[in-house]
Parts: C-alpha cells; structure tokens; sequence
C-alpha cells in the first residue's frame, strides 16, 4: 500500500488535501489522472445501470434532506459505533472490530496498537483503553442565519435514503412498475471512528448506489440476480476474479432491516475488506418513511387493484473504494534494461489517457507533427502530448499512470510519415502511418484485454 500512495502523489493521481496547512486526517484531494480514473469507474458504472438496462432510471438528490429522514430512518438514534480510546497512544479503535478480532471471528489489519503495532489495543503493557461508549457517524450542522433548535440539519451519511423520499415522485413520472430501479452516484459523508489506509475509508466519499423495487415474493430472486451482475462487473473493469469473492453477511452482521446481504470483497494489501454491499433491505425504509411523512409509498397495480409496499435490493459501492481496487490490482513492478520500472497495468477502457504522443527530440520539425498528431487524437479518445526530458523517462511517466499506448515521432516520421506505437504491456514497438492511428487505436480500445499479470500467473 506504501507504494501505491507513494506513485498517487508522485504521479498527482490522488493526494493529501490541505497540504499546505499540515492536512485533514483522511481528506484527500484527486489530481488530474485521478479524477479520469474515477470518471471512468463511474462512467462504466452509469453504463451497466442505465445504458445497458430498461428498467433503472437516475437520480442525484440533495445532500441534505429534511431532519425527519434521519428519525424514520434510524440513523438519528441507531447510526453510532462503540468507540474505545488509548490513553497512552492518543488513538480510537472501533470495540466490536476489537471483539471480532479477539474471537477470530474477522479481521480487521489496522486494528493495532500505536505502542507495539504486533499487537492488539490492550494487550501492551502501555496500551491503557477507556470504556466503550457510542459515538454517532452523522455531521451535523445547521440551515439559516441564527442557529437554533430547528435549525439542525445532517450532511447525509449514505445516498440511498434520498432514493427513498423520491420514490413516489419517480414512480409518478418514470413510467415504470416494480421491477424497477433509481440510480445514482453522490457524495456522503461519515465521521469515522478509525479512518484510514489510504483512501479506502474516509471522512467525505462517493457512493455509487441503486435501490431496485421488486415485488416481495421476488426479492430473493432479485437478490440474487444483483449478486451475479456485480460481481461480473468488477471483472469487466479489469480485476483478477481471484482478488474477489462474495461474503454472505452472518445472523450477527445483518442490519436489523435485512433479510439477506453479502459483500464483494477484494484481496487489498491489507487483507481481504468491503468493496461493495448487496442487500435485501425488505420494505423496512419505504414503510418507514410512509409512516413519519404521513404519505402512502406503494405500488397499485391499476390493472389487477392489487397494492403492495415493494422490497428493496440494494447494490452499493464505493466510488473512492473502486479506483483504490483498480490501483491495487493494476500496480506492477518489472525490470528493462537492467532498470526497475513501475507500471500501472489498467485495463485499457480504464486508463486515464489512452495514448501520449512524443517528439524524440524537440527540433527538426518533430514537435509541430507530433502535436498535430496529438490534435487529431484527443478527438477521438484521451490524449497527451509530452516534450519534457528524455523519451525513457517519459515513457516511464506514462507507464505510472496507465498509458497503454506511445506513439513517437521520430526522423524517420518527417521522412516516410510513419509513427512508432508502443505497448505498454508488451513494450512491443511497430511502424504505423500516423494516418491509421486513430483507426488502431479505436481497434485496440475495443479489444478483448487480459491482464499480462493474469497471463503470467
């Protein structure tokens, strides 16, 4: 994990926000490769659930909702961690990850002790824990000029509650009947007890959520159905299906509206942990939100009268959680001319820029054709044009955040019109009239891709 934070701020992919002022424990700004990276993930994201589907339409809601969400919804008095603190080390760790620990019933790798980190809180001789106490995850803050008692107001702690209070207004306009969804993507926040490793939980993140409205007796099915549509998902971004697999909650785990819900976990360096959640809600958040609004949030199916208050499947993900997957498993370490390079194996369809354009040496006419070349390609897909130092090295640069292909102008450019194209898997190099290069470019794009850390296993 050192590494792949060392290569994000290196490279400007992801970095500490606030710098300049010491920071904000678990904030973290997204450069310019980060934030392509992760318009891809979402982009692929909206694809799966809109594009490709008849049955979810979008939505982005408010960020603050009416303070009653949070009473009907539980969060108010039930959204609250056992929180212990280490007199001695100054940190807070979460009891029931504690707990859980101790009786090997999960893991938990952050879980140490800031005195002797081979250890569990409490079990160094420096280690003086208080007692458990709740500690509620919501920001709160308020709305208009005075602060006062009705004025208080919650930053949302999950988007799928603001899914909920639009769901009679989307089933009036959307033309849909269960089985249908409402999608979206947006920013929640949480004020986590133990935030930490890298990006992986933080104070601010985006959640990539969808709320599928079913008929009850089908939940089951379509728990199911979302399982399977997830998983494949993951592994059409690029991700080594051996890095993943599906963890059915236990009757412990289980929130106390599901009937059912399992998690993708990815084997990040820090063990297996949550990529993304999958649960049956039941019809626990519309029966709720129906009984403190005072509105009927059902389904009248006008041709038989039958009414019925649908189920909910819920896929959510982590937006943040899947570029830090994508990073993890892309990272990759080998050896050319005797010199180590650093290479980000992303599937292409994934990479933040597609192909970068290089003048061999800045003179000789070759920087105006290469940006000329350059010009014609940013039309087509994400392009970069790059002059500054040797070619090695900024070949090396495009290796680190992605780049699948080079293209250098060279000599032989000026005298025949023909590019080199480089792959960066391969490192295989061919010459190609810089004529059909958006035509190859677009065919590799497309391509079936593999992994050459897949292939080499």
């Amino acid at each position: 994990m050192d590494k792949i934070v060392a290569l994000c701020k290196r490279r400007g992919i992801i970095f500490p926000a606030s710098e300049i002022y010491g920071g904000i424990a678990n904030t973290y700004d997204y450069g310019h490769y980060g934030v392509l990276l992760k318009n891809n993930i979402a982009g692929a994201w909206w694809k799966a659930m809109i594009q490709e589907r008849d049955d979810i339409v979008a939505l982005d809601s408010a960020i603050i909702q009416h303070p009653r969400t949070w009473e009907a919804s539980g969060h108010l008095a039930g959204f609250t961690d056992p929180l212990v603190d280490c007199r001695a080390c100054k940190r807070r760790f979460r009891a029931d990850h504690l707990e859980e620990v101790r009786n090997g019933t999960a893991e938990h790798p952050d879980l140490r002790c800031g005195r002797a980190p081979s250890k569990l809180p409490g079990e160094h001789a420096d280690c003086d824990l208080t007692e458990a106490r709740e500690f509620n995850l919501m920001f709160e803050t308020s709305i208009g000029p005075v602060k006062d008692a009705g004025s208080t107001v919650y930053l949302r702690p999950e988007t799928a509650q603001g899914i909920f209070l639009a769901f009679k207004t989307t089933l009036g306009f959307a033309r849909k009947k269960p089985p249908f969804g409402i999608a979206q993507i947006g920013k929640s926040f949480r004020n986590e007890i133990t935030p930490g490793n890298f990006i992986f939980r933080t104070l601010e993140f985006e959640q990539m959520e969808m709320e599928f409205f079913v008929p009850p007796s089908e939940a089951e099915h379509w728990h199911q159905h979302w399982m399977e549509q997830r998983m494949a998902w993951y592994v059409s971004l690029g991700i080594d299906p051996e890095k993943l697999r599906l963890r059915p909650h236990g009757e412990d785990e289980l929130s106390h509206y599901s009937s059912a819900t399992s998690d993708i976990e990815y084997l990040y360096p820090i063990g297996w942990s949550e990529l993304e959640g999958i649960a049956n809600r039941g019809d626990f958040d519309l029966t709720q939100h129906a009984k403190y609004s005072g509105q009927k949030l059902e389904y009248v199916d006008t041709a038989s009268g039958d009414r019925y208050v649908p189920h909910v499947i819920e896929p959510a993900a982590g937006l943040g959680r899947t570029v830090l997957t994508l990073l993890c498993d892309a990272y990759d370490e080998d050896e050319i001319g005797g010199e180590q390079r650093t290479v980000l194996r992303l599937k292409p369809a994934m990479a933040p820029i597609k192909v970068a354009v290089l003048p061999l040496v800045n003179k000789e006419g070759q920087p105006e054709r290469a940006r000329e070349i350059y010009e014609e390609l940013r039309e087509l897909m994400p392009a970069e044009y790059d002059t500054g130092g040797s070619i090695g090295k900024r070949y090396r640069r495009q290796d680190e955040i992605g780049t699948p292909w080079g293209v250098t102008v060279d000599h032989q450019t000026m005298d025949d019109g023909t590019v080199t194209l480089r792959d960066r898997d391969t490192l295989e190099q061919e010459r190609i009239p810089a004529s059909e290069l958006g035509d190859e470019l677009q065919r590799r794009l497309a391509a079936p891709w593999t992994s050459p850390k897949l292939v080499r296993r």
